[in-house]
């Protein structure tokens, strides 16, 4: 299976509107084309056929089925097979023996019950998983609860500990970490403000579900200038110095050192020499354009 290199701006799309595959794949750097929770499930077998019939890249794309067990499983794995997506969300993966029927497939496995949490370092070392991503509201109703977030907008205790454990389980195993969505459309400084933070505990990438949080989510993982050209400052130093070393003030040691090479990554610079340009917003581009 290989590494999941999409994002770091997906947006989910009902499979029930194709009206919408377009547009959301000219906002997003990938699509998840949904065939769960965004469609009713009368309407699911015409998701299903509205998959089939208007095919997009599927190297951008991502599939969330139903659940393993579920009535509409194996009706969704019939549909997939009639399509080049080869990229699968499975909803509220709970044990990695469910992934079994989806040997074919790179899956994004969506833990999301209380259950998918406890087994998620387990889950993400299936061979066939590429990435894990966290759901907060159905972790909860799992529980018994109502909410994830206080009435102050931040999460619970333990919502963050179900974030943080699925990032640490990924991380562990070597596979990606995508963030959960952020629900308040309209509060686009606190989706910035959870980008940040998923940047620097290590997300690869956030799922969003309206195509105006597509700006806010690719702004907030693309380096600044300053912080590129720390970075680069920094990994110069340590060619000439090596080992531990203080710079700008700051300890540098090779964990320090692994920061500013992501940062350089985040950017598309893959070792510091590549030229680039920087646009009057201050973000970086180059010509291979971070999405």
């Amino acid at each position: 299976m290989t590494d999941f290199e999409m994002g770091p701006a997906l947006l989910f799309c009902p499979a029930s509107r194709p009206d919408r595959y377009g547009k959301a794949m000219d906002r997003a750097d990938a699509v998840i084309l949904d065939l769960e929770d965004a469609v009713a499930p009368q309407d699911r077998e015409e998701a299903r056929q509205s998959l089939i019939a208007n095919p997009m890249d599927p190297d951008r794309t991502v599939v969330r089925i139903n659940p393993a067990g579920s009535d509409d499983f194996a009706q969704d794995l019939r549909a997939l097979q009639q399509t080049r997506y080869k990229h699968v969300m499975l909803a509220k993966t709970e044990e990695p023996e469910s992934l079994a029927q989806l040997a074919d497939y790179s899956i994004v496995a969506l833990c999301e019950t209380a259950k998918g949490i406890i087994n998620a370092p387990a889950i993400a070392a299936a061979p066939n998983v590429v990435a894990l991503m966290w759901g907060a509201e159905d972790m909860i109703a799992s529980l018994g609860g109502t909410s994830s977030r206080r009435p102050d907008g931040q999460y619970r205790d333990v919502a963050l500990h179900a974030r943080s454990h699925v990032l640490l389980a990924a991380g562990a195993a070597g596979k990606a970490a995508l963030d959960s969505v952020y629900v308040d459309i309209a509060d686009l400084a606190g989706l910035k403000e959870e980008c940040d933070d998923a940047i620097a505990s290590g997300f690869t990438a956030k799922a969003s579900i309206h195509p105006s949080q597509m700006p806010v989510i690719r702004a907030a993982y693309t380096p600044t200038q300053t912080e590129v050209e720390q970075a680069q400052r920094m990994l110069a130093a340590a060619e000439q110095t090596g080992g531990v070393f203080t710079f700008e003030g700051r300890m540098v040691d090779e964990p320090v050192l692994r920061h500013a090479r992501k940062t350089l990554s985040r950017a598309g610079l893959a070792d510091g020499q590549d030229q680039m340009t920087v646009p009057a917003t201050g973000s970086v581009s180059d010509s291979r354009a971070v999405r």
